[in-house]
């Protein structure tokens, strides 16, 4: 699990004897999905077969077993496994109601995050702390490492761009666990009440943020392999564009370009796939890159947002219909600077150094959060 260590990692799940002494007697709500695991059992099992009682599993985007497409709708059903009912929070609920907490009297947020602002996760834990806080429920967050927790980087978040892809200040890349940002929410008086969130964070054993940590399962269903989480960060502001990051392919978020393009040095057709049902250019052959012989080493050692894919693909394609008229560029980027520096011609470290300030700023209120030894 580890490269840098004879100590493996565990994840705050493992630490049973740090949270079952609060759940006896408690009905309980389970925020997670396919990645909440201790082993190979999801801890929905683990605890139903302790003898606790879990009333409801509340289910993030991509759903409670990890099938669906990013934006899809969750619907709200009952797990076939185990009985319970799940609760969508994606969709057109983004959290859950005070119905829904009603006989809730504990809550526990288990999901693998990957330590980027639009991944939806953060989101989904956000509202879980503000319902917590509404209906004094307390929150026990089962913390987990963060694959990408070794740097931060890329523009903060202008809250004029907040939206379900970006809810908080922070940068893209911006090193903290789960646990650790469910601190900062706290600590810098994001969440949108006046009550208090009763929060309780299980820590991981033997990490730290200079650890590399590869994820045993995939945390979504385009993000499949170590590869394409380090990649996730770069490529994801394709989705802003009319670029395509490989969704229905073998290899999404280690591929990108779209039909017609003139460059590259591959081909690869969408189709529907799991997690893709209707991808972009479905059935059509698009030409572009493909970033699977980058060594992983350089991915790991680099520590930043690769902009050249960005810059190169739009300086040599046609610009005018290059990012797409949602703003859904603006609101992955945080900001609507990005965009207007691209188009203006700046270049990579033209980009870079206008994130400096900001990044110095995020970094020491970040530190004030940490439960791990940092990598500086």
């Amino acid at each position: 699990q580890t490269k840098h260590s004879k100590e493996v990692i565990q994840p705050g799940a493992y630490q049973t004897s740090e949270y079952f002494k609060f759940l006896h007697n408690k009905k309980i709500g389970l925020v997670i999905n396919q990645t909440s695991c201790i082993g190979n059992t999801n801890i929905a099992d683990s605890l139903i077969r302790a003898g606790f009682q879990v009333q409801k599993i509340f289910a993030p985007e991509h759903g409670f077993r990890g099938q669906a497409d990013a934006g899809e709708e969750i619907k709200d059903g009952i797990d076939l496994k185990t009985g319970v009912q799940i609760i969508s929070l994606y969709g057109n609920k983004k959290n859950p109601s005070n119905e829904d907490l009603k006989n809730i009297d504990i809550l526990i947020f288990d999901i693998q995050d990957v330590g980027v602002r639009f991944y939806t996760y953060i989101s989904t834990l956000h509202y879980i702390m503000e319902a917590s806080a509404n209906n004094g429920i307390p929150l026990i967050v089962l913390d987990r490492p963060n694959p990408l927790g070794f740097y931060i980087d890329g523009p903060v978040l202008d809250l004029k761009y907040a939206s379900f892809v970006g809810m908080h200040p922070i940068p893209i890349v911006y090193g903290l666990t789960i646990g650790e940002l469910a601190q900062m929410i706290i600590g810098e008086s994001w969440l949108k009440t006046d009550k208090k969130c009763d929060l309780k964070i299980v820590a991981c054993k033997n990490y730290n943020h200079s650890k590399l940590y590869e994820l045993p399962i995939a945390p979504s269903p385009n993000l499949r392999t170590q590869r394409s989480i380090l990649l996730y960060p770069s490529l994801c502001l394709f989705e802003g564009t009319k670029v395509s990051v490989g969704r229905g392919t073998e290899y999404p978020f280690e591929v990108y370009g779209y039909p017609g393009y003139s460059g590259g040095n591959i081909n690869f057709t969408p189709i529907p796939t799991t997690g893709a049902k209707d991808p972009l250019y479905n059935g059509l052959v698009c030409n572009g890159f493909s970033l699977n012989n980058l060594p992983m080493s350089d991915l790991i050692s680099d520590k930043s947002i690769k902009l050249n894919y960005l810059l190169d693909m739009y300086q040599t394609s046609s610009k005018s219909d290059f990012f797409l008229p949602n703003n859904f560029f603006n609101k992955l980027a945080g900001n609507e600077i990005l965009q207007e520096q691209i188009k203006s011609g700046m270049n990579v470290e033209q980009i870079r150094s206008t994130w400096k300030s900001e990044l110095e700023k995020y970094n020491l209120i970040r530190k004030k959060y940490l439960l791990y030894k940092d990598f500086q």
